[in-house]
C-alpha cells in the first residue's frame, strides 16, 4: 500500500491526480500539499501547508507521514515565468533537487515530475515531434524544465531513484483554473461560451498547439506510475498525445453548441511563446513502453467540458 504525497495540490492538476489516486486499490493515504488554500474541496485527504523550497519541512511531512511516492507537481508555468525569472529557476529545478535529495536519501518508491512540451525549441520538428529531438528551448519554463529532465535522468542512472515523468501538452480541465500558461485560452474560452460572452484570445487564429483533457492527462499518469520498471525505456521525460488544433478550431467546436458563439483575436507575448513550440507530437514510445493510449479528441472534449461547466452554473 502507498501513501502519497502530491505538492502544487492547489493547481491545474493536483485536484484532479489526487482524485485519480484515491479511486486506486493500492493507495492508503493521500496528503496533499501547497502555499495556498485549494480552490476546490480536497475534504477526503489531509492537507499540508508547503513550501517546495523548504527542504526541511518536505522531509518532516515524509516521514510523519510515512510516504512512499511523491507527485511532484509545483511549479511556475510558462508565462508566469517569463515575467519572474529568478522564481521559475528557483522554483522549477531548485524544488526539484529537494524531492530528489529525499527520495534518494529515504529510499521512496517512485517520483513523478511532470516536464513540459516546452522543452522543444525552434529547431525541433514542428509537425510529430519525435521522442528523440533536439531540445533548445527559447522560454524560462521550457529551460528550467529540459534541465530537470537531466537531473531526473542522472538521478535514476547515479542513485536508482525511479523518478518517472511526462511532457504535458496544454491540459483543460473544467475543475480548475489554469495558472499561467501559455495554452490556458483553450481553459478561458469555455467559460466565456457557456456565459454567452466574446472571447478574445492572445494567440493568433491558427496557432496550432498539442492539447489533451485532464481526464486523459491523469490517466496518462497513473498509468505511467503503475507501469513495469523494466518496461520503461525514457528516463528523461515521454512525449505524449492526444490531439492539436488551433483557437479558431476550437471555436468552430464550441459554435457546434453556440452557434453566435464570437472570438476575436489579439496576440501578445505569449505568442512568440507558442510559435516555438512544437505544432504536434509524436508518442508511439510512450504507446509502446505502457499501452498509453487517449480518449478525447476535440469534439468530445469540447462536449465534456460544457456540460460540466454548465452544470457547476445550476
Amino acid at each position: 500500500m502507498q501513501n502519497i504525497l502530491v505538492t502544487g495540490a492547489s493547481g491545474q492538476l493536483g485536484a484532479e491526480i489526487i482524485e485519480g489516486l484515491l479511486g486506486m486499490g493500492d493507495v492508503s493515504l493521500v496528503v496533499a500539499t501547497d502555499i495556498k488554500e485549494p480552490s476546490v474541496s480536497l475534504e477526503a485527504v489531509p492537507f499540508e501547508f508547503l513550501d517546495v523550497m523548504d527542504a526541511d519541512r518536505m522531509t518532516e511531512l515524509i516521514k510523519n507521514y510515512k510516504i512512499t511516492q511523491v507527485y511532484h507537481l509545483a511549479a511556475l508555468l510558462s508565462a508566469t515565468a517569463e515575467k519572474n525569472i529568478d522564481l521559475a529557476r528557483k522554483l522549477n529545478i531548485g524544488s526539484l533537487h529537494h524531492v530528489l535529495n529525499i527520495a534518494r536519501d529515504l529510499n521512496l518508491d517512485k517520483v513523478f515530475w511532470p516536464s513540459s512540451i516546452a522543452v522543444f525549441g525552434p529547431d525541433a520538428k514542428k509537425d510529430g515531434t519525435p521522442q528523440n529531438s533536439p531540445c533548445n528551448p527559447t522560454t524560462v519554463y521550457g529551460i528550467t524544465k529540459l534541465t530537470g529532465e537531466q537531473w531526473c535522468a542522472y538521478y535514476h542512472r547515479t542513485f536508482g531513484v525511479d523518478v518517472r515523468s511526462i511532457r504535458y501538452p496544454g491540459l483543460i480541465g473544467y475543475k480548475t483554473l489554469p495558472g499561467g500558461g501559455t495554452t490556458d485560452y483553450a481553459v478561458d474560452i469555455y467559460h466565456k461560451a457557456i456565459n454567452h460572452e466574446p472571447f478574445t484570445c492572445f494567440l493568433e487564429a491558427d496557432s496550432h498547439l498539442p492539447m489533451m483533457y485532464m481526464s486523459d492527462a491523469v490517466k496518462a499518469t497513473l498509468d505511467l506510475m503503475q507501469a513495469p520498471a523494466d518496461k520503461l525505456t525514457v528516463r528523461t521525460s515521454y512525449n505524449i498525445s492526444a490531439m492539436s488544433f488551433s483557437p479558431a478550431e476550437i471555436a468552430d467546436s464550441i459554435r457546434k453548441t453556440y452557434p453566435d458563439f464570437e472570438i476575436n483575436y489579439a496576440p501578445d507575448y505569449r505568442q512568440k511563446i507558442a510559435d516555438s513550440w512544437p505544432n504536434s507530437i509524436d508518442d508511439h514510445t510512450a504507446r509502446n513502453d505502457w499501452d498509453w493510449n487517449h480518449s478525447y479528441d476535440l469534439d468530445a472534449m469540447t462536449q465534456d467540458m460544457i456540460l460540466n461547466l454548465v452544470k457547476g452554473k445550476v
